[in-house]
Protein backbone atom coordinates (compact mmCIF):
# COMPACT_ATOMS: atom_id res chain seq x y z
CA UNK A 1 0.00 0.00 0.00
CA UNK A 2 1.48 3.35 -1.07
CA UNK A 3 0.59 7.00 -0.49
CA UNK A 4 2.14 10.23 -1.74
CA UNK A 5 2.12 12.84 1.02
CA UNK A 6 0.01 15.89 0.22
CA UNK A 7 0.66 19.46 1.29
CA UNK A 8 -2.10 19.03 3.87
CA UNK A 9 -0.34 16.04 5.47
CA UNK A 10 3.17 17.51 5.25
CA UNK A 11 5.13 18.28 8.43
CA UNK A 12 3.15 15.73 10.43
CA UNK A 13 4.32 12.66 12.34
CA UNK A 14 4.35 9.56 10.19
CA UNK A 15 2.12 7.59 12.62
CA UNK A 16 -0.63 10.22 12.27
CA UNK A 17 -0.73 9.77 8.51
CA UNK A 18 -0.54 5.96 8.70
CA UNK A 19 -3.55 6.06 11.01
CA UNK A 20 -5.35 8.09 8.37
CA UNK A 21 -4.41 5.53 5.72
CA UNK A 22 -5.60 2.63 7.91
CA UNK A 23 -8.50 4.37 9.63
CA UNK A 24 -10.14 1.12 10.73
CA UNK A 25 -7.01 -0.46 12.17
CA UNK A 26 -6.48 -0.73 15.93
CA UNK A 27 -3.85 1.71 17.12
CA UNK A 28 -2.03 -1.23 18.70
CA UNK A 29 -1.69 -2.77 15.22
CA UNK A 30 -0.19 0.45 13.84
CA UNK A 31 2.34 0.58 16.68
CA UNK A 32 3.22 -3.04 15.94
CA UNK A 33 3.87 -2.17 12.27
CA UNK A 34 6.50 0.33 13.33
CA UNK A 35 8.07 -2.16 15.73
CA UNK A 36 8.29 -4.70 12.90
CA UNK A 37 9.59 -1.99 10.52
CA UNK A 38 6.76 -2.50 8.04
CA UNK A 39 6.53 1.24 7.25
CA UNK A 40 8.90 3.00 4.87
CA UNK A 41 9.26 6.56 3.63
CA UNK A 42 11.03 6.95 0.29
CA UNK A 43 12.08 3.26 0.55
CA UNK A 44 13.71 3.75 3.97
CA UNK A 45 12.43 2.49 7.33
CA UNK A 46 11.59 5.32 9.72
CA UNK A 47 10.75 5.65 13.45
CA UNK A 48 7.22 6.27 14.66
CA UNK A 49 7.87 9.98 15.35
CA UNK A 50 9.43 10.72 11.93
CA UNK A 51 8.22 14.02 10.40
CA UNK A 52 7.15 13.66 6.77
CA UNK A 53 7.22 16.22 3.95
CA UNK A 54 4.91 16.86 0.98
CA UNK A 55 5.88 14.59 -1.90
CA UNK A 56 7.27 11.82 0.30
CA UNK A 57 6.15 8.30 -0.62
CA UNK A 58 4.85 6.23 2.28
CA UNK A 59 4.88 2.48 1.74
CA UNK A 60 3.10 0.07 4.09
CA UNK A 61 3.53 -3.69 4.03
CA UNK A 62 0.12 -5.18 4.84
CA UNK A 63 -1.92 -8.15 3.61
CA UNK A 64 -4.99 -7.46 1.49
CA UNK A 65 -7.28 -9.40 3.85
CA UNK A 66 -6.23 -7.17 6.74
CA UNK A 67 -6.93 -4.07 4.66
CA UNK A 68 -10.42 -5.34 3.95
CA UNK A 69 -11.02 -6.13 7.59
CA UNK A 70 -9.93 -2.68 8.70
CA UNK A 71 -12.41 -1.19 6.28
CA UNK A 72 -15.09 -3.37 7.87
CA UNK A 73 -14.04 -2.19 11.32
CA UNK A 74 -15.30 1.29 10.42
CA UNK A 75 -18.75 -0.17 9.94
CA UNK A 76 -20.31 -0.95 13.30
CA UNK A 77 -21.67 -4.49 13.52
CA UNK A 78 -24.14 -4.59 16.36
CA UNK A 79 -23.84 -7.63 18.63
CA UNK A 80 -25.95 -8.99 21.45
CA UNK A 81 -25.38 -7.29 24.76
CA UNK A 82 -23.18 -9.95 26.37
CA UNK A 83 -20.04 -7.91 26.95
CA UNK A 84 -18.79 -8.23 30.54
CA UNK A 85 -17.38 -4.85 31.54
CA UNK A 86 -15.05 -4.92 34.55
CA UNK A 87 -14.23 -1.20 34.61
CA UNK A 88 -14.85 1.86 32.47
CA UNK A 89 -14.02 5.57 32.54
CA UNK A 90 -13.59 8.31 29.93
CA UNK A 91 -10.22 6.91 28.77
CA UNK A 92 -10.25 3.13 29.11
CA UNK A 93 -12.59 0.18 29.26
CA UNK A 94 -11.57 -3.19 30.75
CA UNK A 95 -13.59 -6.20 29.65
CA UNK A 96 -13.64 -9.89 30.50
CA UNK A 97 -12.92 -11.88 27.34
CA UNK A 98 -14.41 -15.38 27.07
CA UNK A 99 -12.33 -18.11 25.44
CA UNK A 100 -13.05 -18.88 21.81
CA UNK A 101 -13.16 -15.31 20.50
CA UNK A 102 -10.36 -13.35 18.85
CA UNK A 103 -9.45 -9.94 20.24
CA UNK A 104 -9.26 -8.54 16.69
CA UNK A 105 -8.28 -9.58 13.14
CA UNK A 106 -11.03 -12.17 12.74
CA UNK A 107 -11.97 -14.00 9.57
CA UNK A 108 -14.62 -12.75 7.19
CA UNK A 109 -17.88 -12.33 9.06
CA UNK A 110 -16.37 -13.40 12.40
CA UNK A 111 -17.35 -11.36 15.44
CA UNK A 112 -14.29 -10.23 17.43
CA UNK A 113 -13.97 -8.76 20.91
CA UNK A 114 -13.10 -5.39 19.38
CA UNK A 115 -16.33 -5.46 17.37
CA UNK A 116 -18.29 -6.23 20.55
CA UNK A 117 -16.64 -3.31 22.36
CA UNK A 118 -17.33 -0.99 19.42
CA UNK A 119 -20.97 -2.14 19.36
CA UNK A 120 -21.29 -1.59 23.12
CA UNK A 121 -19.83 1.93 22.87
CA UNK A 122 -21.95 2.76 19.82
CA UNK A 123 -25.19 1.72 21.50
CA UNK A 124 -24.24 3.90 24.49
CA UNK A 125 -23.81 6.84 22.11
CA UNK A 126 -20.12 7.20 23.03
CA UNK A 127 -18.59 6.11 19.73
CA UNK A 128 -19.09 7.35 16.20
CA UNK A 129 -16.38 5.84 13.94
CA UNK A 130 -16.89 8.20 11.03
CA UNK A 131 -16.04 11.36 12.90
CA UNK A 132 -13.06 13.53 11.94
CA UNK A 133 -10.70 12.04 14.51
CA UNK A 134 -10.33 8.75 12.59
CA UNK A 135 -9.84 7.07 15.96
CA UNK A 136 -10.87 3.44 16.41
CA UNK A 137 -11.36 2.13 19.94
CA UNK A 138 -8.55 -0.40 20.22
CA UNK A 139 -7.13 -3.09 22.52
CA UNK A 140 -3.89 -2.12 24.21
CA UNK A 141 -2.71 -5.74 24.29
CA UNK A 142 -4.08 -9.12 23.30
CA UNK A 143 -4.90 -12.65 24.43
CA UNK A 144 -4.91 -15.80 22.34
CA UNK A 145 -8.30 -16.84 20.98
CA UNK A 146 -8.59 -19.68 23.51
CA UNK A 147 -7.36 -17.72 26.54
CA UNK A 148 -9.93 -15.94 28.70
CA UNK A 149 -9.66 -12.92 30.96
CA UNK A 150 -8.91 -9.23 31.17
CA UNK A 151 -8.36 -7.02 28.13
CA UNK A 152 -7.85 -3.24 28.26
CA UNK A 153 -9.10 -0.98 25.45
CA UNK A 154 -8.15 2.65 24.91
CA UNK A 155 -11.12 4.94 24.19
CA UNK A 156 -9.12 7.85 22.78
CA UNK A 157 -5.73 8.56 21.25
CA UNK A 158 -4.18 9.90 24.45
CA UNK A 159 -5.13 6.78 26.38
CA UNK A 160 -3.81 4.47 23.66
CA UNK A 161 -0.48 6.27 23.55
CA UNK A 162 -0.12 6.08 27.34
CA UNK A 163 -1.13 2.41 27.42
CA UNK A 164 1.27 1.65 24.58
CA UNK A 165 4.17 3.10 26.57
CA UNK A 166 3.14 1.18 29.69
CA UNK A 167 2.96 -2.14 27.86
CA UNK A 168 6.28 -1.53 26.10
CA UNK A 169 8.11 -0.73 29.33
CA UNK A 170 6.05 -3.17 31.49
CA UNK A 171 7.67 -1.95 34.73
CA UNK A 172 4.51 -0.27 35.99
CA UNK A 173 1.96 -2.90 35.00
CA UNK A 174 1.43 -6.41 36.33
CA UNK A 175 -0.48 -9.19 34.57
CA UNK A 176 -1.22 -12.48 36.30
CA UNK A 177 -2.77 -15.69 35.02
CA UNK A 178 -4.15 -18.93 36.39
CA UNK A 179 -3.29 -22.13 34.54
CA UNK A 180 -3.90 -25.83 35.10
CA UNK A 181 -0.80 -27.75 34.00
CA UNK A 182 0.18 -31.39 33.85
CA UNK A 183 2.34 -32.90 36.60
CA UNK A 184 3.43 -31.62 40.00
CA UNK A 185 5.58 -28.50 39.66
CA UNK A 186 7.98 -27.01 42.21
CA UNK A 187 6.29 -24.58 44.63
CA UNK A 188 7.64 -21.62 42.67
CA UNK A 189 9.98 -20.88 39.82
CA UNK A 190 11.28 -18.52 37.15
CA UNK A 191 11.50 -19.40 33.48
CA UNK A 192 13.90 -17.18 31.56
CA UNK A 193 14.17 -18.49 28.01
CA UNK A 194 14.26 -16.44 24.83
CA UNK A 195 11.57 -17.08 22.23
CA UNK A 196 11.40 -16.91 18.46
CA UNK A 197 8.31 -17.04 16.26
CA UNK A 198 8.08 -18.86 12.95
CA UNK A 199 5.99 -16.45 10.87
CA UNK A 200 5.08 -19.18 8.37
CA UNK A 201 3.61 -21.64 10.88
CA UNK A 202 2.69 -19.23 13.67
CA UNK A 203 4.45 -21.41 16.23
CA UNK A 204 6.86 -20.16 18.88
CA UNK A 205 9.90 -21.99 20.26
CA UNK A 206 12.77 -21.62 22.71
CA UNK A 207 15.94 -20.33 21.07
CA UNK A 208 19.51 -19.38 21.87
CA UNK A 209 19.73 -17.39 18.64
CA UNK A 210 20.46 -13.67 18.78
CA UNK A 211 17.19 -13.21 16.89
CA UNK A 212 15.24 -14.48 19.90
CA UNK A 213 13.37 -12.11 22.21
CA UNK A 214 13.80 -12.07 25.97
CA UNK A 215 10.93 -13.82 27.74
CA UNK A 216 10.52 -14.15 31.52
CA UNK A 217 7.75 -15.95 33.39
CA UNK A 218 7.43 -16.46 37.14
CA UNK A 219 5.05 -18.87 38.83
CA UNK A 220 3.74 -19.93 42.22
CA UNK A 221 1.96 -23.24 42.74
CA UNK A 222 -1.42 -22.60 44.31
CA UNK A 223 -2.69 -26.16 44.48
CA UNK A 224 -1.76 -29.75 43.59
CA UNK A 225 -4.11 -32.49 42.46
CA UNK A 226 -2.30 -35.67 43.51
CA UNK A 227 0.79 -35.74 41.31
CA UNK A 228 -1.11 -35.37 38.06
CA UNK A 229 -1.91 -31.66 37.86
CA UNK A 230 -0.98 -28.30 39.36
CA UNK A 231 -2.82 -24.97 39.45
CA UNK A 232 -0.29 -22.19 38.88
CA UNK A 233 -0.43 -18.45 39.47
CA UNK A 234 1.74 -16.99 36.71
CA UNK A 235 3.18 -13.52 36.17
CA UNK A 236 3.86 -12.48 32.60
CA UNK A 237 7.00 -10.37 33.18
CA UNK A 238 7.49 -9.92 29.44
CA UNK A 239 4.71 -10.20 26.89
CA UNK A 240 5.70 -12.46 24.01
CA UNK A 241 3.38 -14.38 21.73
CA UNK A 242 2.41 -17.77 23.29
CA UNK A 243 4.97 -17.09 26.04
CA UNK A 244 3.23 -18.87 28.92
CA UNK A 245 2.24 -21.83 26.78
CA UNK A 246 5.74 -22.36 25.37
CA UNK A 247 7.55 -21.77 28.68
CA UNK A 248 5.36 -24.25 30.55
CA UNK A 249 5.73 -26.85 27.81
CA UNK A 250 9.51 -26.33 27.98
CA UNK A 251 9.65 -27.25 31.69
CA UNK A 252 7.55 -30.36 30.93
CA UNK A 253 4.38 -29.00 32.53
CA UNK A 254 2.25 -27.96 29.56
CA UNK A 255 -1.12 -26.28 30.03
CA UNK A 256 -4.05 -28.67 30.02
CA UNK A 257 -6.04 -28.30 26.81
CA UNK A 258 -3.26 -26.59 24.83
CA UNK A 259 -3.69 -28.05 21.34
CA UNK A 260 -0.44 -26.61 19.99
CA UNK A 261 2.13 -27.18 22.75
CA UNK A 262 0.33 -29.49 25.16
CA UNK A 263 0.00 -33.17 26.02
CA UNK A 264 -2.45 -34.49 23.43
CA UNK A 265 -3.41 -37.55 25.49
CA UNK A 266 -4.33 -35.40 28.49
CA UNK A 267 -6.18 -32.98 26.21
CA UNK A 268 -8.36 -35.79 24.85
CA UNK A 269 -9.20 -36.95 28.36
CA UNK A 270 -10.28 -33.46 29.44
CA UNK A 271 -12.26 -32.90 26.27
CA UNK A 272 -14.11 -36.19 26.74
CA UNK A 273 -14.82 -35.73 30.46
CA UNK A 274 -15.23 -31.94 30.78
CA UNK A 275 -15.84 -30.81 27.17
CA UNK A 276 -12.70 -28.66 27.50
CA UNK A 277 -11.68 -27.67 23.97
CA UNK A 278 -9.23 -24.89 24.83
CA UNK A 279 -6.25 -24.34 27.09
CA UNK A 280 -7.03 -23.88 30.79
CA UNK A 281 -5.48 -20.41 30.94
CA UNK A 282 -7.16 -17.33 32.40
CA UNK A 283 -5.87 -13.75 32.77
CA UNK A 284 -7.33 -13.01 36.18
CA UNK A 285 -5.50 -9.91 37.44
CA UNK A 286 -4.24 -6.63 36.06
CA UNK A 287 -2.52 -4.12 38.33
CA UNK A 288 -1.36 -0.59 37.55
CA UNK A 289 1.60 0.43 39.70
CA UNK A 290 3.00 3.98 39.87
CA UNK A 291 1.61 5.59 36.73
CA UNK A 292 2.64 9.03 35.55
CA UNK A 293 0.98 11.30 33.02
CA UNK A 294 -2.66 11.46 31.98
CA UNK A 295 -3.52 8.04 33.41
CA UNK A 296 -1.90 8.64 36.81
CA UNK A 297 -5.32 8.36 38.49
CA UNK A 298 -5.09 4.60 37.81
CA UNK A 299 -2.00 4.22 40.02
CA UNK A 300 -2.21 1.29 42.47
CA UNK A 301 -5.56 0.11 41.10
CA UNK A 302 -6.06 -3.56 40.36
CA UNK A 303 -8.77 -5.34 38.43
CA UNK A 304 -9.79 -8.97 38.83
CA UNK A 305 -11.67 -11.41 36.62
CA UNK A 306 -12.94 -14.44 38.58
CA UNK A 307 -12.08 -17.86 37.22
CA UNK A 308 -14.91 -18.96 34.88
CA UNK A 309 -17.43 -21.34 36.42
CA UNK A 310 -16.58 -24.20 34.08
CA UNK A 311 -12.92 -24.04 35.20
CA UNK A 312 -13.97 -24.01 38.86
CA UNK A 313 -16.12 -27.07 38.20
CA UNK A 314 -13.11 -28.91 36.76
CA UNK A 315 -10.99 -28.03 39.81
CA UNK A 316 -13.74 -29.17 42.18
CA UNK A 317 -13.89 -32.52 40.43
CA UNK A 318 -10.11 -32.94 40.54
CA UNK A 319 -10.13 -32.27 44.29
CA UNK A 320 -12.34 -35.30 44.82
CA UNK A 321 -9.70 -37.66 43.45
Amino acid sequence: MKYIVTKEDGQRRIDKVVRKMLSGAPLSFIYKMFRKKDVKVNSKRVPIDYIINPGDEIEIYIKDELLNEFKENREIKLSKNDLKVIYEDNNIIIVDKPSGILVHNGGKGEMTLQMKVNSYMYLKGDYRPNNMTNFTISPAHRLDRNTSGLIIFGKNEMAMQELYKLFQDRKEVEKRYLALVTGSTPNKGIINKNLIKDEKTGTVSITSSSKGKEAITTYIKKESFSSKYSLLDLELVTGRTHQLRVHLAYIKHPIVGDSKYGDFKVNKEFEKKYQLKNQFLHSYLFRFKNIEGELSYLSNKEFISPLPERYNNILEDLRKK
